[in-house]
């Protein structure tokens, strides 16, 4: 009967070292030759490439504000069928969610019966990780704590206080990770280059190398390993059948911008898409051609860091333009909605120009972050997504929905339409819904 390993990478906080730790373990076992499948909690479109680059497979977010809890646990079961191992990292500290433990990754822990490794940043500290550990292993009688990694170690004897620690605790201690620059994480705003992708790549090695060194991986996959089936029955996973809301009797043809300016995309919007129609990629960049076809996605990324590239391929910005003009469906989200602006003005103080198709300006001037979750109400029509970005738009136009944040409050987020073009900050989910009722 096949086995296979399933855990959670939490922390106590953000920045207690859980994407190092999970970018290392995923290569690794990547290294070992086990099939594994990433997995993200929370929106966080950043991390999942991380995934995707160290383990060679595709991360997928799983999301209990976003989705339902049926659409979270359908979801995780399929990428898992086939995998050896299935490691979720966890978004901020473990019990942190949208209102108190709502949506932490604990919940997702506790829904999915998965355990959690603990990753807990011991930079100046020792013993004191002791009630730290003792309140995470009883909190929540719900979520299963396997054992716990210590990132930030300095010496081995700083180690054996932790080790004491654990011991008095009674939980397992995996091992640590040592104090060193080469294990912090690269920038979240490199732009996914491919100068960027060399140095993750060696990043990635070189904590991989540091586990194998220093945890006890075959430890944590023996902790943490099922029967699949086991496993299946046990979560009680209902039937994988796409509802027939989501599905369409029309066979659509969907082009989808991917290239390093564009490339922020849920993978369960793009199995939707998929099923909907026939799919085709292309490169706002360097293509000189829009596919045929009858919806276009402009997904969010890093347009700031292309700008001379995105102005100068004149001919694609022609045809994007001339596609809306004569009624084309074409949704643009973050990113892609500012490369539909008349201009965009750069880090380097720069206009460039863009599309045109929205009469505004977006600008990398005065870089503000704004994020959080959203609820876009449409007339009828409820949609849900997230928003994170620094730029910002100047001469706005008008919004045509009413947006609000988790916990219901209003928010200034736009949505912007004109004909058959919708575009806003907002990454919307619909990994459960038919996005062509976007245009009902």
């Amino acid at each position: 009967m096949k086995q296979t390993s399933h855990f959670l990478i939490g922390a106590a906080s953000s920045g207690g070292g859980k994407t190092t730790f999970t970018t290392g373990l995923l290569r690794l076992f990547r290294d070992r030759g086990l099939n594994v499948q990433p997995y993200k909690c929370g929106p966080d479109y950043i991390d999942t490439k991380y995934h995707e680059m160290a383990a060679g497979n595709a991360s997928v977010n799983l999301d209990l504000w976003l989705s339902s809890q049926k659409h979270v646990k359908e979801t995780y079961a399929k990428y898992a069928a086939a995998m050896d191992v299935c490691v979720t990292e966890g978004v901020m500290g473990l019990f942190d969610g949208f209102d108190g433990m709502e949506g932490s990754s604990a919940a997702i822990a506790a829904l999915l019966n998965i355990p959690v490794v603990l990753v807990i940043n011991a930079k100046s500290t020792s013993y004191t990780v002791a009630p730290i550990l003792y309140g995470f292993k009883y909190f929540n009688p719900s979520v299963r704590l396997a054992g716990v990694v210590f990132n930030q170690v300095a010496s081995e004897r700083h180690y054996s206080f932790l080790q004491k620690a654990c011991e008095d605790v009674g939980v397992e201690c995996f091992g640590f990770l040592p104090r060193l620059k080469e294990l912090e994480v690269p920038s979240r705003h490199l732009g996914l280059t491919l100068d960027a992708s060399y140095q993750f790549d060696k990043f990635a090695s070189v904590v991989a190398q540091a586990i194998e060194e220093h945890v006890a991986v075959d430890r944590i996959l023996e902790v943490c390993s099922v029967p699949l089936v086991d496993y299946n029955a046990h979560i009680s996973i209902p039937s994988t059948e796409i509802s027939k809301d989501i599905l369409s009797e029309k066979k659509w043809k969907i082009a989808v911008a991917q290239d390093a300016a564009f490339n922020f995309m849920y993978r369960e919007n793009l199995a939707r898409l998929k099923e909907l129609g026939t799919v085709t990629f292309f490169s706002p960049m360097s293509d000189e051609h829009l596919p045929d076809c009858d919806l276009v996605y402009l997904p969010g990324g890093y347009p700031e860091f292309f700008l001379k590239e995105l102005e100068s391929n004149i001919a694609i910005k022609q045809q994007l333009k001339m596609y809306v003009e004569s009624g084309g469906r074409l949704l643009a989200e973050c990113g892609g909605m500012m490369y539909l602006c008349d201009s965009i003005r750069g880090m380097d103080g720069k206009q460039y120009a863009m599309v045109g198709l929205l009469h505004q300006r977006a600008t990398m001037e005065n870089m503000k972050l704004r994020l959080g979750y959203r609820t876009l109400r449409i007339g009828e029509q409820v949609w849900k997504g997230h928003e994170f970005h620094y730029s910002s738009i100047e001469k706005e136009l008008p919004s045509i929905a009413e947006v609000t944040d988790a916990k219901g409050n209003p928010v200034s987020t736009p949505l912007y339409r004109y004909k058959n073009l919708i575009a806003g900050y907002t990454h919307l989910y619909w990994g459960e819904m038919n996005l062509m009722k976007l245009w009902e």
